[in-house]
């Protein structure tokens, strides 16, 4: 059996209400790490909604989809995704699904969603969009198989994140803290965007150059938001049960 690694679980508990606060995640979506010890497993919870998500409720994940203790109940039918996110990217250790409002508008248009503050910066330029229609004809809109998954991660390729056409976003990371971070300014940038170009004017993105140099993110940018989004989160920390 893996040891749980209870602070970094207790940081993913956290994650999750945040993005939920944040409006991220509502009773849909999951975020996941990879083990620091053992880089062919992943934490994920069973089937549930992440406001309830707790430190003690993550069960270890092979790369194959398959779980390694026993499940209190059904595992996420798109478990795969995160599954073949880890084994085509050996530098991701964190990764989210989610289907935020403020991104669904760049997954049912052929506008594409592009950096334009400071803190988007770090998406580098257009995010790639997978459409499960191209490469599999017509599907129920979950990514519920290895070889659906696989695919959606070779779109993602070596981005930060990727759009699901009709569907949601995949952002992966370094850990929680960093994915907190890109998922929620990702839809901060996308706000941005539809409000800018809503304005009729000349619409003006980062430039390569701009998102290359504002993209590299301090450390601790990233605690600052991490302290400040949790501040209201504290009587519900994630702490181990």
């Amino acid at each position: 059996m893996t040891a749980r690694p209870e602070a970094l679980l207790a940081d993913l508990a956290l994650l999750h209400r945040l993005l939920v606060a944040q409006g991220v995640l509502d009773a849909f979506g999951h975020a996941s790490v990879r083990d620091p010890s053992d880089p062919g497993v992943f934490w994920l919870t069973a089937a549930q909604p992440p406001s309830a998500t707790r430190a003690a409720d993550f069960l270890p994940h092979d790369l194959s989809g398959g779980v390694r203790a026993e499940a209190p109940g059904p595992l996420f039918a798109e478990r795969w995704i995160h599954a073949e996110v880890y084994a085509q990217r050996p530098d991701v250790h964190a990764v989210v699904h989610h289907h935020a409002p403020a991104i669904l508008p760049f997954c049912l248009s052929d506008v594409p969603l592009v950096p334009v503050s400071q803190t988007g910066g770090w998406m580098g330029g257009a995010v790639p969009v997978w459409d499960s229609a191209t490469h599999f004809g017509d599907t129920g809109m979950l990514v519920c198989d290895p070889a659906q998954a696989a695919c959606l991660a070779q779109t993602l390729g070596n981005a930060p994140m990727a759009l699901m056409r009709g569907h949601g976003a995949v952002v992966v990371a370094a850990d929680p803290r960093e994915l907190a971070f890109r998922a929620v300014h990702a839809c901060r940038d996308a706000d941005h965007q539809r409000r800018a170009r809503a304005l009729g004017g000349a619409f003006r993105p980062l430039s390569p150059g701009e998102a290359a140099q504002s993209g590299a993110v301090a450390r601790g940018a990233i605690e600052r938001c991490w302290s400040h989004w949790t501040a209201d989160l504290s009587s519900t920390s994630g702490a181990p049960e």
